[in-house]
This record gives structure tokens, sequence and C-alpha cells, in this order.
């Protein structure tokens, strides 16, 4: 190929292993094997049903290339290469090309942004274990969250690793591998879960990880984890995720937004402070939506934390005899709190649950950063590029 080409690639340090894209992909240029999820070039027609069922942007990359990178080659990296340079290589040459440079700044424009991590975050293991290698964890727990009788089946899965290295932050996800096959003949892939314990474990330095996981009528892994028992046996994959993670500074104030079992790093973020900052404010603030309360996670415990450490707002829209509130209604109710948040250097914006709650929550930030005269837009791209704003809606 001697035309300048823009090939579509997948970043390997923030994609999650989700198989989503692929799944969606409709002329299958979307592969994997086991260590990255790639696109092939030649297959490839830039349709991009792809992009928006991301729920990290890892899809969303681009390079303008003279030779496509092959699927060896991807299938080998560990992080996206840089920009190939692009001038004519004859001495005459001085400038671009426009349409190359065209191509280039095409490129160069992500739907939402490169996703970054916290400046001061740990370094996070990405792919450790694989679909091929898998890591074998024990069940230790598999306690109920909410109530017998709501409409939702929603649980905490306590895993063991001990004995085996299993380094996992705060924000990343594991892949938990369903047994048996699919309905064409394959193994199943393995299902993508946010951890929702801190570094050090459920119970400290006693190699064992959380989940939240919720029962889905025809979901093969979550009823599968559902019914888990002490002493079960569970092929895991991962961690994943490089840059939905906590800052270490103990300074940083964090805005939490979640639905659901988005609440899931969001506690071990909570958990992780709690530990860590001692009698010292935690600087969070989260805003948590549930139908009601008996289908909210966490809700007890959370109810017993300090304010200091975590001012929470639980937010319900299916209670009989009141209003119907969402997320993004609390949050123009505490408009002044928010306003100040968004107005300091410090604070780290963290959204997680379903996707549908995403539109409703950017609206709100809009019209609560146009209250102080500061162009959403523009600020929320300044986070972004800081490493203060992550968003995994799913």
């Amino acid at each position: 190929m001697t035309q300048p080409f823009k090939q579509h690639l997948i970043d390997p340090e923030i994609c999650i292993r989700c198989y989503t894209c692929e799944m969606t992909c409709p002329i299958g240029a979307i592969q994997h094997d086991d260590n990255n999820v790639v696109v092939d070039a030649e297959s490839c027609n830039f349709c991009m049903d792809c992009i928006p069922v991301c729920p990290t942007g890892s899809i969303d990359e681009w390079r303008v290339v003279k030779t496509p990178y092959s699927l060896e080659e991807q299938f080998e990296w560990e992080e996206l290469p840089e920009q190939q340079e692009m001038t004519d290589t004859a001495p005459e040459a001085e400038a671009l090309d426009p349409a190359i440079a065209a191509l280039l700044e095409e490129a160069h424009k992500g739907a939402g942004g490169k996703a970054r991590a916290p400046e001061s975050a740990a370094k996070p293991t990405i792919n450790m274990y694989t679909i091929g290698k898998p890591a074998t964890a024990t069940v230790q727990g598999n306690y109920r969250l909410t109530d017998a009788g709501a409409e939702t089946d929603t649980r905490h899965i306590i895993l063991s690793l001990e004995g085996q290295t299993f380094p996992v932050l705060e924000g990343q996800t594991i892949g938990v591998i369903p047994p048996g096959v699919g309905a064409d003949g394959n193994p199943h892939l393995p299902r993508l879960y946010s951890v929702s314990s801190p570094r050090d474990g459920e119970r400290p330095n006693f190699g064992n990880v959380s989940l939240t996981v919720k029962r889905e009528e025809h979901g093969v892994a979550s009823n599968f984890i559902c019914d888990l028992n002490p002493g079960d046996g569970v092929q895991v994959t991962g961690p994943f995720g490089a840059t939905f993670l906590l800052p270490e500074d103990p300074d940083a104030r964090l805005l939490m937004i979640c639905t659901g079992t988005g609440s899931a790093p969001m506690r071990a973020f909570t958990m992780r402070r709690e530990r860590t900052v001692g009698q010292k404010s935690g600087g969070m603030t989260m805003f948590f939506g549930a139908r009601s309360p008996d289908t909210l996670p966490y809700f007890g415990p959370l109810k017993k934390l300090p304010e200091s450490l975590l001012k929470t707002h639980m937010v319900f829209s299916r209670v009989e005899g009141q209003p119907r509130e969402y997320v993004q209604d609390r949050m123009m109710a505490e408009e002044d709190a928010i306003a100040e948040l968004l107005g300091d250097v410090k604070t780290y914006i963290y959204i997680c649950g379903l996707r549908g709650m995403e539109e409703g929550v950017e609206k709100t930030l809009t019209n609560i950063a146009e209250s102080i005269g500061t162009p959403w837009a523009a600020l929320r791209d300044t986070m972004r590029e800081e490493g203060r704003y992550h968003v995994e809606t799913y």
C-alpha cells in the first residue's frame, strides 16, 4: 500500500476484553486471541457500529499508516504504537501533503477523547491471566445484597486467589469464564466484572477479591456466578483496565456517580480511602441511583459510613407514593456543591453504570458548569486530558 491509510486500532492498555465490539461488528472485522482484541484492516469498512458499545473508549483509536499493521503485530502489542512519520522521504519535501494532514487530523479526533489514568495512580498490571491461561479462584462467600423479595437479585461474591499472584487495583475489572459452550459450539468468552474490593483484598492481605453481580434472567455468566457455593472453583482472567483508577493523592476529591452494579468500583474506592486516610476527610461525594432501597446494593453499609469520609446521595426512581428521582435530578438539587467541585483542580469525576444514565448526567454537568460561566465540553476535555474524568457505562 503506497497511499496513506487511516487504520482503526484498539488500545490494548485500556481495553478490558469484554468482547462487546467483536460481538457487535456486523462483518467480523474484530478478532481476538489470548492476548488482545484487534481490528483486521483488510475487513474493516469503518461502519463505526463498534464505537458506541465500547464501555472504555479503547475502540476509538486510529493511526494513519503507509502499510497497515497486521493482525499478528496487533496481537503482540502491550501498548499502541505512536503515529508514524508521514513526511515524504525525498530531501525536497518540507511539508505534509494536505491530504495526509487531513487524515492525521481526522485520526486524532476521538469521539470521546483518549482516557487517561490519574497522574498519581498506581501502575496497574494488565492481562496477566488470559483465556488460554486463566487463574483458578475459589469461592469464599456468596451473599445476597438485595432483599429476598426484591425484583433484582444482586450478589456480593468473594473469590480467593491466595497463593497466586493477581495484583488488582480499585477500578480494574476481571473476567469470569462460565463453563460450557455457547450455541455456536465454542467455549464461552469471559464476562467482565468490576472489582468491588480494594487492592489489599476484601479482607486485608488474605489474597481475595470481591465482585458485585446482578442476576440477569438469561445471563449465562451472571446465573453461573450467582449460584456459586463456597469452595467452588472459578476460572478468571485479567486484571484489565488502565485508566479508571483511584488517584493516590490523599487530597484528591472524588465525585462518583453510579447506578446498580456500577457501584462496585465506587465501593473499592471508598474502602481504599477508609483504610488509608484514617480519621481524615475522605473528600468523596457519591450519587447512587436505584429503583428502590431494597434493590440498591450495599444500602445498609453505606448508611453507616461517616459523612466526613463519604457524602452519599441515594436516589430512587420507583418508590411508591414518591415522585421518581434520578441521579441527575439530585445532582441539580445539589448544584452549588457540584459547582464548587467542578471549580477545584483536585476533583476527579467517575461515572459508572447503565449507559442510559450517561446522557442525563452529561446534560446536568453541562448546566451546572455553565451556571458558573464554564463551558462543560472544554472543562470535561481538560479533566480527561489530566486523568480527572472517567466514564464506564454498559
